[in-house]
């Protein structure tokens, strides 16, 4: 055997689940709340984060299969994909070596055909340009756009050209734009709008267990395939303020 090469760490009992998923960036603050997401409601869980961050994961220790390896490995999501009916992923743009491109198209090569691909991403993304931005969050992403490629600990861009190789893809894709995330207990699934801008989305916050409570969510809802929504907290004031304008209910789809 390999000793360098990366193993799994196996679930150590069957939880009797009747879908499998991967959650791509399971060590993360996102991913830990995927992770408690899918368990409850009884899936398969097989989690892919790097080596270093595997101890972040002890507390699902014989609950789930854990892969450690980067990300953006081709032959690590190869493993990690197979058989798997959804598969999330948290696209982090690390360094300025196109690790979010190279999570994203691992990803999107490898998994099944049918399975559904679930992406985070934040609101900067847009699939068609329609998106209208305040200038606080212009101005934050041109400042720090090219502050963190500088000192090579992030790109932004390469996030935007990973949600572009998902864009063009045919595979059964959603990418979940996120506003700006807070913790805190849950408020239930997030409202979400095709683009930011609309009324609906200008509180710009979200739990981040509700993040991952859409995330997971998506993998069941096939109105959200070849969809790039943007979400805001349910409970937020304007979620609230649009439920009383249209005198229902707060949508989980927009009307």
């Amino acid at each position: 055997m390999n000793t360098n090469e990366p193993q799994l760490v196996q679930a150590q009992e069957d939880s009797g689940a009747t879908k499998k998923v991967c959650i791509v960036g399971a060590s993360g603050k996102l991913g830990q709340y995927m992770v408690r997401h899918a368990l409850k409601r009884g899936y398969e869980v097989v989690g892919v984060c790097r080596e270093k961050s595997v101890e972040k994961l002890a507390e699902f220790e014989g609950r789930i299969t854990v892969l450690p390896g980067a990300t953006n490995d081709p032959e690590i999501i190869k493993r990690a994909v197979a058989g798997c009916d959804a598969v999330l992923v948290v696209l982090v743009p690390w360094g300025v070596h196109g690790y979010s491109t190279g999570t994203a198209q691992a990803v999107l090569d490898h998994a099944p055909p049918e399975a559904r691909l679930v992406f985070s991403c934040g609101w900067h993304i847009t699939r068609d340009g329609q998106d209208v931005y305040s200038w606080k969050l212009r101005a934050s992403v041109k400042v720090l756009s090219p502050v963190l490629r500088l000192s090579r600990l992030l790109d932004i861009d390469d996030q935007v050209e990973a949600c572009r190789c998902v864009f063009a893809s045919d595979t059964r894709w959603t990418v979940v734009r996120g506003s700006d995330l807070e913790e805190g207990e849950s408020q239930g699934l997030p409202v979400w709008s095709r683009h930011v801008g609309d009324p609906i989305l200008e509180s710009n916050i979200t739990r981040r267990v509700d993040f991952a409570l859409f995330m997971v969510e998506a993998t069941e809802n096939d109105e959200l395939a070849h969809e790039a929504p943007a979400i805001v907290g349910r409970q937020t004031p304007s979620a609230l303020a649009h439920s009383a304008a249209t005198r229902g209910s707060v949508p989980s789809i927009p009307a």
